[in-house]
């Protein structure tokens, strides 16, 4: 990691497209730079400039963890009721995530916001430079669409954990740390701009094929949109943007031409053949064994940080979490292992009593002993969740009605093996119904909590619900120490300590 560079760590000084690294020292290349006004000339270089903004979503300039590949899960899940610090785990920036004892000064939260800007300005810099470049006016306006997808993704995520946040929109001229600076934006203001690019980000083409299978579609940019107005409980709007994605003919109301579906078998949304599939709006991208340091999803070999079987991995499920799911609930078995076959071998490894994660395993790849390149994609937004989003609409704007239930029941008739496709299935054993709205509200987040695991859902959930004290007081490993500051993370200490118009979140000092 050499040639990679120091960078003053505020949000803004992303600018400049470098990075904090404990070990490195200053290193200039001039004969190495180009300039941006020699770059950004040709249809190739506009490519590569959004790719560089997907690359901000599974990869780290530094080689720490990507976004989606686990640093965003050590927040949602350490942060809430889905996971405990692991014993194995020597960071005390993330043990304190996981006991609800972090300050401004973690590393992990610190680290979460640079990534965040990290990839709002490579966007920035694509929306900026791609309108200039001569090239095919339709490729033109979906390259820049994509990075408006991306940036109204990170945006989101922004808000979600810290309220407002500097509103970055353009890549600043100016190296003069002063004139960089900016306040936060409320948090009015950071939604009016991701509900705007999103917006932006429906006219993108309804999928993509071959290499360019993944990229953002207008059924994700409406699928995100969704799910930005059900956080702001803009319940009538989500209901329409909503019946715009779920396919025509499965419910009353439905207009998606897309061909959304949840595959048949749970444990298909984490297998490779099926990536990309019919139930993924959109996931980020990983391979097996590319040999890119920085495109890893650490989510799956931090279940073997250690050979031992006896050992603690990196990453630990909250003892109750598994059991919430029924024996024949087969996402239990998709979720989480504690016995797994070594293919090297033939001999099946016990690794309990402690249960490890599942989802992210390569089994193209030995499961056990060959996990630091896994080629399972991360899935930001499914189908399943588009169907409990629409559930949870319908209820809270006229309480349990047939299409309410229909929606919930189709997750449910999948996750015990009984769902058909296309809105259909004939055994309704496993169907709710009788609820009040309350209850079936209940039973929503239930069956979120439960479809969910380990895809950076929950906190936002708890959030949003209201209920994220009442349940991390549950767990007695966080219990004395949650309050009602948690409803936001702290605003980074070493950003608040570089930029003096920055203010904190009520409850953390400065």
């Amino acid at each position: 990691m050499s040639s990679i560079m120091k960078f003053i760590p505020l949000s803004v000084s992303f600018i400049f497209a470098v990075t904090i690294t404990g070990c490195n020292k200053l290193k200039e290349l001039p004969e190495s730079v180009i300039t941006e006004d020699q770059y950004y000339k040709t249809a190739s270089d506009a490519v590569s400039a959004v790719n560089a903004v997907y690359g901000s979503l599974n990869g780290d300039p530094a080689g720490d963890f990507p976004i989606y590949g686990r640093n965003l899960n050590i927040l949602i899940s350490n942060g809430s009721d889905e996971q405990v610090f692991s014993p194995s785990n020597t960071n005390p920036d993330v043990r304190a995530i996981g006991t609800i004892t972090y300050v401004a000064e973690n590393d992990r939260v610190r680290k979460i916001w640079q990534q965040h800007y990290y990839g709002i300005n490579k966007a920035n810099i694509a929306i900026d430079k791609i309108p200039g470049i001569e090239m095919d006016e339709t490729q033109k306006n979906r390259l820049v669409n994509e990075a408006r997808f991306i940036r109204a993704l990170l945006y989101f995520n922004l808000v979600r954990l810290f309220g407002g946040v500097p509103l970055v929109l353009h890549n600043p001229s100016s190296i003069d740390i002063e004139a960089v600076k900016l306040k936060r934006a409320t948090a009015e203001e950071i939604y009016v701009q991701v509900i705007d690019d999103l917006t932006a980000a429906t006219a993108l083409p309804a999928s993509f094929s071959g290499a360019d299978k993944g990229r953002a579609t207008s059924g994700a940019a409406l699928g995100m949109l969704a799910k930005v107005y059900v956080t702001r409980k803009d319940w009538a709007t989500a209901r329409t943007i909503l019946e715009k994605i779920l396919t025509a003919g499965t419910f009353t109301g439905a207009t998606g031409t897309y061909g959304y579906d949840l595959f048949p078998v749970f444990k298909d949304v984490f297998q490779k053949p099926t990536k990309n599939g019919k139930e993924h709006l959109f996931s980020v991208q990983y391979e097996s064994n590319l040999g890119a340091r920085n495109v890893q999803n650490f989510l799956s070999g931090s279940n073997f940080n250690s050979f031992n079987p006896k050992s603690f991995p990196g990453d630990v499920p909250d003892e109750n979490l598994p059991k919430i799911f029924e024996e024949a609930d087969t996402r239990k078995a998709a979720s989480f292992f504690t016995k797994m076959l070594n293919p090297a071998t033939g001999q099946e490894v016990d690794f309990s009593p402690v249960t490890r994660y599942a989802k992210f395993i390569d089994f193209s790849l030995n499961p056990i002993t060959n996990q630091a390149q896994s080629g399972i994609n991360y899935p930001v937004l499914r189908y399943a969740d588009v169907l409990l989003l629409y559930a949870e609409v319908r209820n809270e704007l006229q309480g349990p009605s047939a299409e309410a239930y229909k929606a919930l029941n189709i997750v449910r008739a999948r996750a015990y093996g009984l769902y058909v496709g296309n809105g259909s299935y004939t055994d309704h054993r496993r169907d709710l119904s009788g609820l009040s709205q309350a209850g079936f509200r209940e039973a929503v987040f239930l069956e979120r909590r439960k479809e969910l695991v380990q895809e950076a859902n929950r906190w936002f959930d708890l959030v949003r619900k209201g209920t994220l004290v009442e349940e991390l007081k549950k767990i007695p490993a966080k219990t004395s120490n949650v309050s009602e500051k948690n409803y936001l993370f702290p605003i980074p200490q070493v950003e608040l300590d570089l930029n003096n118009l920055l203010t904190q979140n009520p409850g953390w000092s400065r």
